[in-house]
């Protein structure tokens, strides 16, 4: 597998994979996805050696320099290629833009994923609350974590 900027012919296949992860709930459609990367989010894709997208997640960071905040706004790995540290290098990636930055990381969770709350958790993030019925349609509560922000000393 190989992390690289995500490519914007990759969309619909993105559009796949949270139809597959998230169907119960509301996924990203492809004017989401574009519109994120319009914003200038940072968004990364987890390639096969064939050059499938199997994987994919995004950053945004609003701010100014020595001000800076970042947000998860998606993580998402194809059911089959699960389980093999894709969404751990995914986050890994993320969380090094963020660093560079030096900007903490807010992000949103579904309080029943143990997995993605773990993997979190592994990562130096913390719940700070909770937001109730914010998924839709399911009304799914979500847990606010976050990650203070890391200098390059304390990454490197």
């Amino acid at each position: 597998m190989k992390l690289a900027a995500l490519r914007r012919r990759d969309i619909a296949r993105c559009v796949e994979i949270e139809k597959q992860l998230f169907a119960g709930d509301d996924p990203w459609s492809a004017r989401a996805f574009h519109s994120e990367l319009d914003a200038g989010g940072y968004y990364v894709g987890a390639y096969t050696a064939e050059d499938k997208l199997v994987g994919y997640a995004g950053l945004a960071t609003v701010g100014r320099p020595g001000d800076f905040e970042s947000s998860v706004h998606t993580i998402g790995v194809d059911d089959a290629y699960q389980g093999q540290g894709l969404g751990t290098a995914l986050l890994r990636a993320l969380l090094a833009r963020a660093d560079e930055l030096h900007a903490p990381v807010f992000l949103e969770v579904r309080t029943d994923n143990d997995r993605a709350i773990e993997l979190y958790a592994r990562h130096g993030f913390t719940r700070i609350g909770v937001r109730k019925r914010y998924y839709q349609p399911s009304g799914s509560d979500a847990y606010t974590m976050k990650r203070p922000a890391h200098s390059e000393q304390e990454v490197g």
